[in-house]
């Protein structure tokens, strides 16, 4: 057995376990969490700190830089699920019959892009107001439950959302990093 071929098989029984772990209680909760609505209180909150510690023309450059960052983030993620063709577990016949399917989606599930762009965007807005506002990541609620949902669910495995997760994070402080040529010539 190779090693990838490990990793899979080690991929979907943590995905069963966890997933199992669900309730018919609970489905209704993870369903809300895993829609962006829903979150707009965070959304809100971000908004007017950034307006209160940025004023009028960094805030605007701010969420235009968010909104590139959406949408490279969800690009690159259309390409890597393009290039890997991994089913999802809802859809996978190995064992969409052992999990809960909560949702059923189409598409791939390598990587998650609900955990990639949630990270990508909470990163990025921490590394922006962490010197402001040092309760900022509090924010990170948002994307670990938003990205939890997509396992409790049965729609992503384990791999996707970490994997999806580490790259969010790398495209946020990429973005951040580059916020930092951008904004102080804004004036």
């Amino acid at each position: 057995m190779s090693f990838i071929t490990k990793i899979i098989q080690k991929d979907q029984e943590l995905l069963i376990y966890l997933n199992a772990l669900g309730t018919e209680y609970w489905d209704s909760y993870w369903l809300i969490a895993t829609n962006k609505l829903p979150w707009l209180p965070i959304y809100l909150v971000v908004l007017f700190l950034l307006f209160r510690y940025y004023k009028w023309k960094k805030t605007l450059a701010i969420l235009l830089l968010v909104a590139l960052l959406v949408a490279f983030s969800d690009q690159l993620v259309n390409l890597i699920k393009i290039g890997f063709h991994r089913l999802r577990p809802n859809n996978d016949p190995a064992i969409q019959n052992i999990i809960r399917v909560v949702k059923n989606v189409g598409g791939y599930s390598f990587v998650s892009g609900h955990a990639t762009t949630s990270f990508a965007v909470t990163s990025f807005i921490i590394a922006t107001l962490r010197n402001h506002f040092k309760a900022i990541y509090f924010i990170l609620v948002w994307p670990l439950l938003f990205t939890y949902s997509r396992i409790y669910l049965g729609v992503h495995y384990p791999v996707d959302v970490t994997l999806g997760m580490l790259l969010g994070l790398l495209i946020g402080f990429t973005f951040y990093r580059f916020s930092l040529v951008v904004l102080p010539k804004i004036k």
